[in-house]
């Protein structure tokens, strides 16, 4: 068991091992939560071991053989379920703490079980989930089985310090604890923390005439509520929010028009996912200075970490609302 900050280089790590043990006939698979997210992983294979009359490489089934009936296979547990085929020797579970937590006991530890196997488990930590007990394993003096190491992004030498220093000020404390310290912070899945310490909005504001306001809509109906909130860019501090559920469309586009009639922003970001597209149209059809933002898993992350700073910097100020 192996937690690691972010750059620390279990991956090179990763790759020698899993080489090493194919070097000696051994059947060896390489496991990451999705196949892009081991894509480098199998370049870097294929560049160390160029097609020779000893390694055969299968792009297809992304396989490596050698002749002394050593294999390197990559494998993605998105579908764990498919993840069933012959005995294996060795399995390096890269990123595991973001694996589903049935990926080891159901799957893999069953495939080295006539072998005798081994397995290494790289990855940052991700909360106290399965990857945190079975990291508890190689802690405990009683396992013999197990073995537990813990480094930080510090520790890789080819990393200057003063650039994590420079990241550290950029980043949230529990983002920073937890991917770059290695720690399995306990609260880690509470994206937002001390929401309370930055509840100082006014919720009696009035309109200034000349200052710049900036809105923002998250569409919702049925189950998720659709928000818009409106914010001061001098003060960065809440002016306006609306949060409701269960009414029409035509009806959530009225309502933010009347804010935007009352605050008169510069710009209101609309998530543009789904429906949010035709109220767009609409929006921008009536001369609401309405734009599109697409929330993806990339879009996502950067707005996320930079509102949980906000916070926890008093950066921004909250209205209270429960």
């Amino acid at each position: 068991m192996v937690a690691c900050g972010r750059r620390f280089g279990k991956t090179e790590i990763g790759k020698v091992l899993l080489l090493e043990h194919a070097l000696h006939g051994k059947h060896c698979w390489w496991l990451a939560p999705t196949y892009q997210m081991a894509s480098q992983v199998w370049r870097d294979l294929k560049a160390l071991c160029a097609p020779t009359a000893s390694i055969q490489i299968n792009e297809v089934e992304r396989r490596m053989d050698w002749s002394n009936g050593g294999m390197v296979a990559i494998r993605s547990t998105h579908a764990a379920d498919h993840l069933r085929g012959a005995g294996l020797d060795y399995a390096v579970l890269d990123e595991a703490a973001f694996m589903s937590a049935s990926v080891w006991p159901q799957v893999v530890r069953p495939m080295l079980l006539e072998r005798r196997g081994g397995a290494l488990f790289l990855s940052t930590p991700y909360g106290r989930n399965w990857f945190w007990e079975l990291y508890q394993l190689g802690l405990d003096d009683s396992q013999t089985d197990w073995n537990a190491f813990h480094f930080t992004s510090y520790d890789n030498p080819y990393i200057v310090p003063e650039e994590l220093d420079a990241i550290q000020q950029i980043t949230p404390e529990v983002v920073w604890r937890e991917e770059y310290l290695a720690e399995f912070v306990t609260d880690s899945g509470q994206v937002f923390r001390d929401i309370a310490g930055a509840v100082h909005a006014n919720r009696d504001l009035r309109p200034v005439p000349g200052r710049r306001y900036i809105g923002g809509i998250d569409w919702g109906r049925d189950n998720d509520a659709t928000v818009i909130v409106i914010i001061d860019a001098e003060t960065r501090e809440m002016v306006a929010l609306d949060r409701f559920t269960q009414i029409s469309w035509a009806l959530q586009r009225g309502r933010l028009a009347a804010l935007c009639q009352q605050w008169q922003p510069a710009v209101v970001w609309a998530e543009a996912n789904s429906i949010g597209s035709v109220n767009i149209e609409a929006l921008q059809a009536e001369g609401l200075p309405v734009r599109p933002f697409q929330t993806t898993a990339k879009s996502k992350a950067p707005l996320i970490e930079g509102l949980a700073l906000a916070i926890e910097r008093r950066e921004i100020g909250l209205l209270a609302d429960d």
